[in-house]
Parts: structure tokens; sequence; C-alpha cells
């Protein structure tokens, strides 16, 4: 069983596929899709689609089959029909990772906000470098990659690459909660580097040639 954070309809939301509810409560799939359809027949589009993600997977012989994700509420209302002791035991199973990863989003969307301060700042302190010019204005993504390389060994454009997506998506969706941590943390650095003077040189040097739990314990004392 796999309870996933996807993001769906421009949000991201916790969702399970009817492809493991099927795999878990040893059901068919067919008739896991036929369940869900009979709740579509008797609910309104409206509320069919605050819980229901339609999809498709690919099947062994290539061809695209019709899926569905479903959010907590949208398996809460399918599994009520689903009875028996080990039908429970799944039930109670599913709900404990949906609580799991609420609480994970939840941590998340906390840190996105207050990357947003920190990334302000950060942006303020570039803009205000006379080497910006030199730059031709791309200072921020030339410090932002190097701080990309300090914790992931790879640049904005090779991290891209591996989450599939495109120059116009917001890569830092695709961070978890430390991971948004440790760049809000190595910004805060770089930032405040730039307003000791450090020129982009030396910074790059100091940032690729120290660990991650280095950048961190100067920036504390920083603070």
């Amino acid at each position: 069983m796999l309870v996933e954070m996807k993001k769906l309809n421009k949000r991201e939301v916790n969702v399970v596929s009817s492809l493991d509810v099927a795999e878990t409560f040893e059901k068919e799939h067919k008739n896991v899709l036929a369940d869900v359809r009979n709740i579509q027949s008797e609910v309104s589009s409206a509320e069919f689609s605050a819980l229901f993600y339609e999809g498709e997977y690919k099947a062994s012989n290539g061809k695209k089959n019709p899926m569905y994700y479903m959010n907590r509420d949208g398996f809460t209302i399918l599994a009520m029909g689903y009875t028996g002791e080990k039908a429970m035991r799944f039930k109670l199973a599913y709900i404990s990772q949906f609580n799991q990863m609420e609480s994970m989003l939840q941590g998340r969307l906390i840190e996105r906000e207050k990357g947003i301060v920190v990334r302000q700042a950060f942006t303020r302190a570039i803009k205000e470098l006379e080497a910006n010019g030199r730059m031709h204005g791309h200072a921020y993504s030339i410090y932002t990659n190097v701080i990309y390389k300090s914790i992931f060994g790879k640049d904005a454009k090779r991290l891209r690459e591996e989450y599939g997506i495109g120059r116009q998506d917001n890569i830092r969706e695709c961070f978890n909660e430390e991971e948004l941590k440790q760049v809000q943390n190595a910004e805060m650095l770089v930032g405040s580097l730039i307003g000791y003077g450090w020129d982009y040189a030396r910074i790059k040097d100091f940032i690729l040639d120290k660990s991650l739990a280095r950048i961190s314990d100067a920036n504390e004392e920083m603070q």
C-alpha cells in the first residue's frame, strides 16, 4: 500500500491510486474502477472531482488504461464498502499513512512560506551587487546553482532533468521539507557573505568546500 504526494489540478495532494487499492484489498482493478464510478453516479461532478482524480497507466502490453487517484476522503468513501477483518486492518494502515503524509505536506508548506522571505532577502542582496552587472543579470541563478551543487551535487538544470520538469516549473516544489530547510540555510549564509563583501569566487570556494552541516552551523552563528 502506498500513499503518495502528487501535484494534481495544480495542487499538491496526498493520494492513493485505484491500482494500489486493488492490489492491497485483493480485488480486480476493473471492480475497483466500477466502485469508483458507482460513487460518481451518486454525487455531483463538483463533489466527485474533490475526491477523485482521473489518470491512466500503461499496461504490460503497452496499452494505456484508465485509473483513479483518490484523496483521503475519496478513499474513505470507497473503502466503506470493503468489509472483513483483513479489510479493516488495511483501512487503518491507509489512514495512518494519510496522517503521516498530511504532516509532511504541512511541513513543506510551512518551509515554503519561510523560504519566500529568505529568498526575498537573498534576491535583494544579489541585486545590490556590482558583480550582478558583470554577470549580465544572472547572478541569482549563478549563486543558486552553487547552492544546489553544495547540497545535491547538481545544478538546477540537472535537477530539473531528474525531476522531469521544465524551466517554467518551480523546482522547489520537488524538494522535501529537510531539503527546503537546507536550501534556505545556504541562501541565508550566502546572502550574509555577500553583505560582508565577499566576492563570488570566494563564496563559491567556501560553499563548495564545506559540508552542508558546516554551512548550517556558520549560518546559525551569524544570526
